[in-house]
């Protein structure tokens, strides 16, 4: 697992925005925890704010020196201990403070003992706290008959006006002309007596009271005071929670995938594009789509293969010009050699001069072969594309035979048995290669020297085996630099300039493929292998 991190950017990049994923979704939890307590204390103080605003409206309409004796009264009356205080003496946060100057109640829990309800007086220099330890039914038929109290002080007709005051937002408080519905005969009758009634609605988890208020000017008309009703809280379900965030986090998921995707396959191009110019195929280019980061990377890679384009282009320009202009001195030379072997019948003079002749022929080799390197260098650094045909390897393998055979009368060259071989390249480089490597086994061989053409699914192989002494493992790179020789000579017993093996590999990256060294197993030489895609579709079109 470590390895598959270590080679995929994507991988990697996706593994740590999953934990980060992981550390977002432990974070929804806690916001979705802290989204329910909140939700939990704006119930509460919704809950408290009708029976808060009742005691402060009464409060207010009495002379502060009956504030003691009222407050102790109802305190015993509702079983919770009420209080005004000055604001100063408090210690209110900011906050807290700027909530309770805009007529908020605030609830707090007291260490596990109760509640804490504060609401501050009109003026704001005088706060009314309640404590108590639970809401009993008690309490609830206190506060309501406390409110049907108030409300009896005024006639019917001023009862609404005078509720508006008290009323919450979301409890509801209304004054009914008619009794409420939904209650059985035993409630109406409750009613009636000046109870205050409660109903419960099982379906809902909600409860509403009711209590009939009287004229108390004497007249027989009765209203109805409704409160409720009230739902109770309902917290998130913890599996509506998981099912939200799981739904972001998948959200979010497939977006960073389709984000850091792109990224990958942007930097897939230019991967290619490197491998592309790696093989030799340096008039690629990386497709600028943007200005961020990756496009500034691709300008500069473009910038790069440019300016590699250009110095390539330079050096084989250089050797192209140098070895044509090698020729007119060697000619001058092999002109001037056969005027004097014309002019002179010593045998010593003439053995001379058949030796000059031989080092004017080879450095004649020479030259063509620093041309064709130098030409197979110009093709691939100036972009040109290969003239691809369907070319018969074995009838190749049997003309680099023929070519080769009458020069080494002490070996047998040999093609092994096998089918016909149709394989897509440059006829002419594609020969020129395996032409190269038999002339090397040539060099080395004892007494035999084997070609082998084989088709394998979506390449073709041909190896090249001698009976030689083989190649040492720790020589086997070297030997495709060129002018590399084993034993770093030039002596015409080796033959050889140093280029061949490195046409062959310039041939070989060329077409896309490449070129091997390795032990002979029939032979016990060196067994040289070309390797050369092929693409089917490709290859049926054109035949």
């Amino acid at each position: 697992m470590r390895r598959v991190l270590a080679d995929s950017t994507f991988l990697r990049v996706y593994v740590l925005l999953a934990l980060a994923l992981l550390l977002t979704f432990g974070l929804a939890l806690l916001g979705v925890a802290m989204v329910d307590q909140v939700r939990r204390e704006h119930h509460r103080e919704q809950l408290a704010e009708v029976p808060m605003r009742l005691l402060a409206q009464r409060l207010e309409t009495m002379p502060a020196e009956a504030h003691a004796d009222w407050l102790e009264a109802q305190a015993r009356h509702l079983d919770m201990s009420l209080s005004v205080l000055p604001v100063e003496a408090t210690s209110l946060g900011y906050f807290t403070r700027l909530r309770l100057e805009r007529g908020k109640v605030l609830v707090q829990q007291r260490n596990g003992r109760g509640w804490r309800l504060q609401m501050m007086l009109s003026g704001g220099e005088q706060l009314l706290q309640v404590e108590l330890t639970s809401l009993s039914e008690h309490q609830l038929r206190g506060l309501v008959a406390l409110l049907g109290e108030w409300l009896v002080e005024v006639p019917p007709a001023e009862r609404r006006e005078r509720l508006e005051w008290v009323a919450g937002i979301s409890v509801p408080v209304t004054l009914d002309e008619e009794p409420p519905s939904g209650l059985d005969p035993y409630q109406l009758g409750r009613l009636a007596d000046g109870e205050v009634v409660m109903h419960l609605f099982p379906g809902r988890w909600s409860m509403a009271m009711y209590l009939a208020l009287p004229d108390m000017s004497g007249g027989d008309k009765v209203s109805w005071l409704s409160i409720g009703p009230v739902e109770a809280f309902e917290p998130v379900p913890r599996a509506l929670q998981l099912l939200m965030v799981l739904i972001l986090l998948a959200v979010l998921g497939a977006t960073i995938y389709l984000i850091v995707r792109g990224v990958e396959a942007r930097m897939a191009r230019l991967e290619l594009a490197a491998t592309r110019i790696a093989t030799g195929r340096l008039d690629t280019r990386v497709k600028v789509e943007s200005g961020d980061f990756l496009g500034r990377l691709g300008m500069a890679f473009n910038g790069m293969a440019a300016q590699v384009q250009a110095l390539l282009r330079a050096q084989q320009d250089m050797i192209r010009a140098v070895s044509h202009e090698l020729r007119t001195p060697v000619a001058r030379i092999r002109f001037a050699v056969q005027m004097v072997e014309d002019m002179t019948d010593d045998p010593a003079i003439r053995r001379q001069l058949q030796g000059i002749d031989g080092d004017i022929e080879e450095l004649d080799g020479l030259v063509d072969e620093i041309l064709t390197y130098a030409r197979l260098g110009s093709d691939a650094v100036n972009g040109r594309e290969m003239e691809a045909t369907l070319v018969d390897c074995r009838a190749m393998a049997e003309r680099v035979i023929a070519a080769l055979a009458p020069l080494h009368g002490h070996l047998s060259i040999e093609l092994a048995e096998g089918p016909e071989v149709e394989a897509l390249a440059e006829a002419r480089y594609l020969q020129r290669a395996l032409q190269n490597l038999v002339a090397n086994a040539c060099r080395y061989a004892t007494s035999r020297v084997v070609i082998q053409v084989q088709a394998e699914p979506r390449l073709l192989r041909i190896d090249v085996e001698d009976d030689g002494p083989g190649v040492p493992p720790g020589e086997r790179h070297a030997i495709f630099k060129p002018f590399a020789r084993l034993d770093d000579s030039r002596t015409r017993s080796s033959g050889g300039y140093g280029l061949g093996l490195s046409i062959v590999q310039k041939v070989m990256t060329w077409h896309g493929g490449s070129v091997g060294v390795d032990d002979s197993p029939a032979l016990g030489g060196a067994r040289f292998t070309l390797l050369l895609p092929q693409r089917l579709g490709e290859m049926h079109r054109d035949s």
